[in-house]
């Protein structure tokens, strides 16, 4: 079998591994365990990002003691993850396999040494040919320290630990230009970073049993194929979906985001996940705007600032903003809140431009995929 990748993220959704009435389908996840299996002894590096532990938790306790939201999912996902990955790992031992649980929450990605951990964990386990089951830690995350979901997740692990393709599996055949379900909504087989904006058509009704919709898988996908990497959503629970995603021979019904031929540093692709750890924002005016978006490789000046929002230190994170008041990225800030506000009265003063240092360098700078009118 020729395959496309070497290295591959696979995130397995809520939908595909429990039937209908909530509870867990062996029979499924034995199948794509089967194919998971196959790649692995094809010489393919395979990371998994599994959904179902809360599903899984609710068929063991479904009535609770009153709790909130947060503490309701903490239960379920504390039950159910002994029961996921329990099935996972006899699974994968019936092939000859081991496989390892990675439980992880998104403040541990808050940090350039936290991600540098989590990723030599990961590397460390391919290298020992373990498969990595990797799924968020609910037990102890609140709401505002949770992932949008596990497509957040699997394209953060995807970017963090180079894979070649990430593949997204739901229960739908991929990324539609209206609701799957009405009448006359089409399949789009390819994405590329042309301008063409289907956001504004998906159905943003979320998944049964999990906290995303297609309106996130579409971001996310849009995100981590600017970075370099190849993303595929599928429907996970059509026969030997895997296998025939990466068989280069094969034509598979799906979405396939098309990487950009550049690849994103290591260093960007982290900054590009970590908007919710910024400790304040910056204002540009146009004229910053318009040298970012160039393509020149452009750092952020003192005298592109118009406002300096939040107190920050030098080595955090902020955010950037138009004169419209549109996010357009987030960097790695090289003065503190204070000394830039020196800068710009420098600058004010008359000094000499040419002399600046970067408020935010290149090389920790990240922007957005938006369209910006130079004219």
């Amino acid at each position: 079998m020729d395959l496309k990748y070497k290295k591959i993220t696979v995130k397995i959704g809520s939908n595909v591994l429990t039937k209908e009435c909530g509870t867990l389908n062996a029979v499924q996840i034995a199948h794509l365990v089967d194919q998971l299996a196959t790649l692995h002894k094809s010489g393919v590096e395979v990371i998994v990002v599994s959904s179902g532990a809360v599903a899984a938790g609710k068929t063991i306790l479904k009535r609770l003691k009153k709790s909130d939201a947060v503490t309701s999912r903490q239960i379920w996902s504390a039950l159910g993850q002994v029961k996921l990955i329990n099935l996972y790992t006899e699974l994968f031992k019936g092939h000859g396999i081991n496989c390892a649980q990675v439980l992880t929450t998104k403040d541990n990605f808050s940090s350039r040494g936290h991600y540098l951990n989590m990723k030599s964990c990961i590397n460390s386990l391919l290298e020992n040919n373990v498969i990595p089951i990797v799924n968020e830690n609910d037990t102890i995350s609140v709401n505002e320290l949770m992932f949008t979901d596990n497509d957040e997740l699997s394209g953060l692990i995807a970017s963090m630990a180079n894979s070649d393709g990430l593949i997204i599996l739901s229960n739908v055949d991929g990324v539609y230009d209206g609701d799957p379900k009405a009448a006359g909504a089409r399949l789009i087989p390819k994405i590329q970073n042309n301008g063409f904006e289907p956001e504004d058509l998906i159905s943003p009704q979320l998944s049964g049993f999990g906290r995303g919709g297609m309106v996130t898988k579409f971001r996310i996908s849009r995100k981590v194929a600017k970075g370099g990497i190849g993303v595929h959503i599928a429907n996970g629970t059509k026969k030997n979906i895997l296998i025939n995603l990466l068989d280069k021979n094969a034509e598979v019904e799906h979405t396939h985001f098309v990487p950009e031929e550049k690849s994103t540093s290591n260093v960007k692709k982290w900054i590009a996940y970590s908007d919710s750890f910024s400790k304040g924002h910056l204002v540009i005016n146009e004229g910053a705007c318009k040298a970012l978006f160039s393509d020149k490789a452009v750092s952020l000046l003192p005298v592109g600032v118009i406002k300096v929002e939040g107190a920050f230190e030098k080595g955090d994170l902020v955010k950037i903003y138009n004169e419209q008041n549109t996010f357009i990225g987030i960097g790695k800030a090289q003065y503190d809140s204070g000394k830039i506000k020196d800068e710009k009265l420098n600058v004010a003063k008359g000094a000499n431009r040419q002399k600046q240092k970067p408020v935010i360098h290149y090389d920790y700078l990240y922007l957005e995929d938006i369209k910006f009118n130079s004219e």
